[in-house]
């Protein structure tokens, strides 16, 4: 029994540092930085989606979100709601 706790104990700290989703991170993030860039700080994004030349991509995590627009794969706008 004592196992099973340890257990779920290493895989709760294992997954809470597993966010990066986090006011450090996003506030690395900067206009006209690469997509690639962007993906070395925050991960593979949950959503992306492109409409007239703007790819708009989504991070999510819980309750935290990081919402980026690119043009020409550089960041032009960016928002974060939530972040710790």
């Amino acid at each position: 029994m004592r196992k099973s706790y340890l257990l779920l104990a290493a895989a709760l700290l294992l997954l809470s540092g597993c966010n990066k989703l986090t006011k450090e991170n996003y506030d690395k993030i900067k206009s006209g930085m690469m997509y690639d860039e962007v993906v070395n700080i925050l991960g593979k994004p949950s959503n992306c989606s492109e409409a007239i030349g703007i790819t708009s991509c989504d991070w999510k995590s819980g309750e935290s979100e990081v919402k980026i627009n690119f043009i020409s794969n550089k960041v032009t706008l960016m928002t974060g709601e939530n972040l710790k």
